[in-house]
């Protein structure tokens, strides 16, 4: 593992706030190497420097979760001082040693300050190494997704701990004043962008596309013994970057973020299950909040669908509750998406049967817009959003107030706010429905409002009913739409073509199913 930096330089600013902190920590030696510790790493640096994909990712998968749940399941993992002997002092490993030390204290236990901070300057040194070293290793994956998903979420982890200032001790307020560059937005941000344009990733893709690539064919990896580390960090770095703008409201600049990337075919996202959750869930979730309802209703679909298949396989991996957990929330975000937008023909029917088992009741009363309605928007709402952030630094100055709510309350506020000017749009659509033709003047006297008011509505109901998708062009989320010609509005509804093929293979597998379990019973 080949890098032009000198691990002890690295170490000094390190140390001296990690071991105070540790301090704290009674009982909990941080120079003490188990045996098992010492195995682990000893290995896991040889199969790194063997590039030996297989080997780490079975070591980092299984045998770290296994000695964490075993050894240190309210301690943190030894320093990194007190193993670096054993791997040579290579200041690469000890980075990425350092890395899943803090992971783990996250996962695991509450960090100070200090150790938030302390986890900021590691990754700054371990992304100078992949941006401006020479490496050469092959990692899993797995390991590269959740880098830049554990940089993302402590950013986002951060933000939230500094905004909720009331009880903060003058200390802590000093230290943020000293190390107030530490999970800066820009920093942060600037990161990600430089990861996606070290790595090239966007011309590769581009070059895919023509065949000149095998990058998607070969999951990122390289065969002929090069490295996959700054290509496959770069690629996840966009979806990073998509999870950090829908966290600052910026729905559009996220999505143009992800555009490289074409999730309507496998990509190397797809490779890890944690990956193509995050993807799909902050990108439907861009996609409801710019009311491109028909984008995020499909994928929406198309991930539950998946999880319902696969999520069995994943019941002894260490993310399993997290797969479970966003499996509700984009159940609840699909909800959302099918009471404003009703396109159920665009979900397969498994899917549909667990969305009406859990909010059937919930989305018949959302249909009626009255004031229980905006409370179960805004219920499913609050529970399947992303923890938003408010990135700026707070005011030191007293009194100290906690202000991690504001930016969750103008999210909330803009979408129940979109929610509300769809109300009279229910009303037009009912009636829409029910006639392929009807006058001006009689929709405007069943509706109980005067012609002018009637053509606002339904200007209205054209502009809320159409948006503008990643190409900048003007699509339609109706399946019901009409157009006026001489005082009488003439309705056109988009009828699905139905797969008889599905419903027809379906009933095979019931009847087969049937027919084992009748073969079963013994007859007396």
């Amino acid at each position: 593992m080949s890098a032009s930096y000198d691990y002890d330089e690295a170490a000094g600013s390190y140390d001296d706030g990690h071991r105070q902190s540790q301090q704290q920590d009674v009982g909990y030696d941080p120079n003490f190497v188990p045996d098992s510790v010492k195995s682990f790493v000893v290995h896991l640096y040889r199969h790194i420097r063997e590039k030996n994909v297989y080997e780490i990712h079975q070591m980092y998968e299984t045998s770290f979760h296994t000695l964490s749940d075993r050894l240190f399941k309210d301690t943190p993992w030894p320093s990194v001082d007190a193993v670096a002997h054993y791997v040579d002092n290579d200041h690469v490993f000890c980075l990425l040693y350092r890395e899943m030390w803090f992971r783990h204290l996250y996962a695991r236990l509450s960090p100070t300050l200090k150790q938030r901070i302390d986890s900021w300057d590691n990754y700054c040194s371990l992304f100078q190494v992949v941006l401006h070293g020479v490496v050469n290793m092959q990692l899993p994956n797995q390991w590269l997704w959740d880098m830049v998903d554990e940089f993302v979420y402590q950013f986002q982890s951060f933000c939230q701990y500094r905004a909720k200032m009331k009880n903060k001790t003058e200390q802590e307020i000093a230290l943020f004043r000293q190390y107030d560059q530490a999970w800066n937005v820009y920093g942060v941000l600037n990161y990600l962008q430089a990861l996606v344009e070290k790595s090239a990733i966007i011309q590769i893709l581009e070059r895919e596309k023509a065949g000149l690539e095998q990058f998607t064919a070969n999951d990122g990896y390289h065969y002929d013994g090069g490295s996959n580390v700054v290509k496959v960090l770069g690629y996840f770095s966009m979806v990073g970057l998509l999870r950090v703008h829908c966290l600052l409201g910026d729905y559009q600049t996220g999505l143009k973020c992800l555009q490289p990337i074409d999730i309507s075919q496998q990509g190397v996202y797809f490779t890890v299950i944690g990956s193509h959750i995050a993807t799909i869930y902050h990108y439907g979730f861009a996609c409801l909040m710019l009311r491109r309802y028909v984008d995020a209703i499909r994928e929406f679909n198309k991930i539950l669908l998946y999880i319902y298949k696969t999520k069995q396989y994943h019941q002894k991996s260490s993310q399993y509750e997290q797969i479970l957990k966003k499996n509700e929330q984009m159940y609840a975000l699909l909800a959302i998406c099918l009471s404003l937008c009703p396109q159920v023909n665009l979900v397969d029917e498994t899917v549909n049967s667990q969305l009406r088992e859990k909010y059937g009741e919930k989305m018949a009363r959302m249909q009626r817009f009255d004031d229980e309605a905006f409370a179960i928007y805004d219920e499913l709402f609050s529970y399947a959003c992303p923890k938003f952030i408010t990135p700026s630094a707070p005011s030191f100055e007293e009194p100290l107030v906690n202000y991690n709510q504001d930016a969750y309350r103008l999210q909330l506020k803009l979408f129940l706010y979109e929610v509300k000017q769809q109300q009279l749009l229910s009303g037009v659509r009912t009636f829409l429905k029910v006639y392929s033709t009807i006058s001006l003047a009689k929709l405007a006297n069943y509706m109980e409002v005067d012609e002018p008011t009637l053509r606002t509505i339904l200007l209205t109901y054209k502009h809320k009913t159409h948006s503008v998708d990643a190409d900048g062009k003007i699509i339609s989320n109706a399946d019901i739409d009409f157009y006026i010609d001489d005082d009488m509005i003439h309705v056109v509804e988009s009828k699905p073509a139905k797969r008889y093929g599905d419903f027809f293979l379906r009933q095979i597998v019931k009847l087969e199913g049937m027919m084992n379990d009748m073969d079963r019973i013994k007859l007396e």
